[in-house]
């Protein structure tokens, strides 16, 4: 990552730390070889066929350095990585672990599938922050994917380039605020834009942006005429998010309500578009030459496949070896980082 936004500090859990999402089959791996008095250091190198944008590996170090800390024996253990936000091209080795198999082994399973979800969910969002590029985008994703990891998922939108993030755990996580308008239920409960957004004025933090949504009830240039001149210039912005049953936003809905806008001497406030944003989509609206200040973008980035990753042995007591297929030994990989697994995770 080349930004400046704090280290995140990721939370280990228990249940990954146990080995209860582990493959079964490397717990079973770990009781036979102490069964047997086998424990050599091995060299473990992670890659991918696919391409895209690293994230995921920041979290297992966090990981790493927790099991390490803990772990027994007079080898002391050595990682070599790229960070999350790093591209990384097929086959390239993103990370390295040298230690005694019987300290890591077991998490495989929890390193691979930390990566393959993280990484396909920043590169998804890099693909949408490069299309509408340069106007930014907001993850707003948390929606599709179970609570567990709408934390993750949000981190792994801002990594791919979303200037925010919509759940505080995410957004603190990438080191910045939370970023979110108002819910179409707090405009039904108070049946009125202006009134939702009045109350949203008095009562939200006066460092929260002041944007209102406006499609739920009237026409949408009609509502943002309404909230502009009762928020004045405590107004950051608008969101439209009309539904699919009534047309959806368009290029043309976005020109009419900056015209009105402008032309009531509100040139200020901003337009948010959400609803149903992807690549092809935000390219229609940038060749439309739709006045779009900032795009929200969800599933687009949520239902992202997981990139897969693979981890393989590659040396055993230093001696070369790799499964039939690969090449035996290290590969070369210039671009590792040796990772201090004292400093705080």
């Amino acid at each position: 990552m080349t930004d400046e936004r704090p280290t995140p500090r990721f939370q280990t859990a228990a249940d990954v730390l146990s080995g209860e999402t582990a493959d079964v089959y490397f717990e079973r791996a770990r009781t036979i070889l102490a069964a047997e008095q086998l424990d050599p250091v091995v060299t473990m190198e992670i890659f991918s066929r696919g391409t895209g944008i690293l994230c995921g590996a920041d979290e297992s170090l966090a990981y790493l350095r927790e099991i390490f800390a803990e772990a027994d024996g007079d080898e002391p253990p050595l990682v070599e990585s790229l960070h999350d936000g790093d591209t990384f091209a097929s086959k390239e080795v993103v990370m390295r672990i040298r230690a005694r198999y019987s300290a890591f082994g077991l998490y495989e399973t929890a390193i691979l599938g930390i990566m393959a979800s993280g990484s396909g969910w920043a590169t998804a969002a890099r693909q949408v922050v490069e299309a509408a590029a340069p106007i930014p985008v907001i993850g707003f994703g948390a929606r599709h994917v179970h609570p567990t990891v709408a934390d993750q998922l949000d981190y792994a939108s801002v990594i791919g380039g979303c200037v925010g993030a919509s759940t505080p755990a995410g957004a603190r996580m990438a080191g910045l605020s939370p970023t979110g308008t108002m819910p179409h239920a707090l405009v039904l409960v108070f049946g009125d834009t202006v009134r939702a957004a009045e109350a949203f004025d008095r009562h939200i933090d006066p460092d929260v942006p002041r944007i209102v949504l406006v499609d739920t009830f009237k026409d949408e240039a009609e509502e943002s005429l309404r909230v502009a001149e009762a928020l004045g210039d405590r107004l950051w912005g608008v969101r439209l998010d009309t539904p699919s049953e009534r047309g959806r936003v368009t290029p043309d809905l976005v020109k009419e309500v900056r015209a009105r806008l402008d032309l009531a001497g509100h040139e200020r406030v901003r337009i948010v578009v959400s609803g149903g944003f992807d690549v092809e989509r935000i390219g229609q609206f940038r060749d439309a030459g739709a006045p779009v200040d900032s795009f929200a973008v969800g599933s687009y980035i949520s239902k992202a496949s997981p990139i897969d990753f693979t981890g393989d042995l590659k040396q055993i007591d230093g001696r070369p070896v790799a499964k039939r297929g690969r090449i035996p030994g290290l590969t070369d990989a210039p671009r590792l980082e040796r990772i201090d697994l004292r400093a705080p995770a």
